[in-house]
């Protein structure tokens, strides 16, 4: 299956050369760190750390977007300095020529990328013939992927409509679709309007992976407030870890889910704290490497990727809290 058409990757790799409007280089007179990122439960103690006044910095900024492509598209534009983005994005990013370093890994999920489906779907060969609503994006199309070869189903079996993240809900419940390759928190809301967990990430291990990307030539401008964006996040993930109660009441505004809710949904990802972080980024042989090299493999089977693009200089720890 291949959902990466030639538009987008022309539209991916020619993106370079756009710039946000109003925000040219002789308006700001500081490097401007804009960070791109979704609704999703794994990233939440950014927005926990946000709240907390962690990135009191004129020149920090978190943005959010609608979908990981989005802010794929953002990095080749030149919008943002850095994404959120799962492990697969980064390195369909990496095939696009867009010169990106690992420098933080958030989570593997664990089950809160999920497929939701109508009660009458109780197993995976009954996806045939129905309308499977799927972001167009390259985890997306890997969750599909594994989730057709589980039912036995090839791509042409079932109808996918494209449904970013934030359109599921009110797909769901205008009736659109049958099913939804969907993640947390929207498949929470999905689950209050009646759906059901067909099967989740934790049948496909190490698949996803979210880390947070940055361009190399922002990373050498602005290293000040790299080392405060990462800081200000192990600290909220700290915070997560020692007082959840009040960790989990600021973050669910942001993520439009209940604290008890955030607490349940929070079990489907593993965070990866700094310890995790300093084993995956550092040393002559990171231990995110061989995780990438799987991923890319599978991409490459799925057709998510033509080439496997090159990963030296995948990661830098440079920029990790050093306490």
């Amino acid at each position: 299956m291949h959902l990466m058409d030639p538009q987008r990757r022309l539209i991916l790799t020619s993106a370079a050369g756009l710039t946000l409007a109003g925000l040219s280089a002789c308006q700001r007179p500081e490097p401007l760190v804009r960070v791109a990122g979704i609704s999703w439960v794994g990233y939440a103690p950014l927005y926990l750390a946000r709240e907390l006044g962690y990135f009191n910095n004129a020149h920090l900024r978190l943005l959010e977007l609608t979908s990981n492509a989005a802010s794929l598209m953002a990095l080749a534009a030149g919008q943002v300095e850095a994404a959120a983005l799962t492990l697969d994005e980064f390195l369909v990013a990496r095939e696009g020529q867009i010169d990106l370093r690992v420098i933080m890994v958030f989570d593997e999920s664990a089950g809160a990328d999920v497929v939701m489906v109508r009660p009458d779907i109780t197993r995976p060969e009954l996806l045939r013939g129905r309308r499977i609503g799927v972001e167009d994006t390259a985890n997306g199309a890997l969750m599909l992927s594994r989730t057709l070869d589980v039912a036995g189903l090839r791509p042409e079996d079932v109808t996918k409509v494209p449904l970013a993240g934030p359109t599921q809900v009110s797909s769901y419940a205008s009736k659109q679709v049958d099913a939804l390759v969907s993640f947390e928190p929207y498949a929470t809301q999905l689950a209050r309007l009646g759906a059901l967990r067909l099967l989740d990430s934790r049948r496909f291990p190490g698949a996803i992976v979210d880390v947070l990307a940055a361009q190399s030539s922002a990373l050498a401008n602005s290293p000040a407030q790299f080392g405060q964006l990462l800081a200000g996040y192990f600290q909220a993930l700290n915070l997560l870890k020692t007082s959840p109660a009040q960790a989990t009441t600021l973050m669910t505004p942001t993520l439009g889910i209940n604290a008890q809710e955030l607490t349940q949904a929070l079990k489907g990802v593993h965070m990866m704290n700094l310890a995790d972080n300093r084993t995956l980024l550092g040393g002559a042989s990171p231990g995110l490497l061989p995780m990438t090299q799987s991923v890319a493999t599978l991409m490459l089977r799925s057709s998510l990727l033509r080439t496997s693009p090159s990963l030296d200089n995948l990661t830098d720890a440079h920029f990790l809290p050093t306490a």
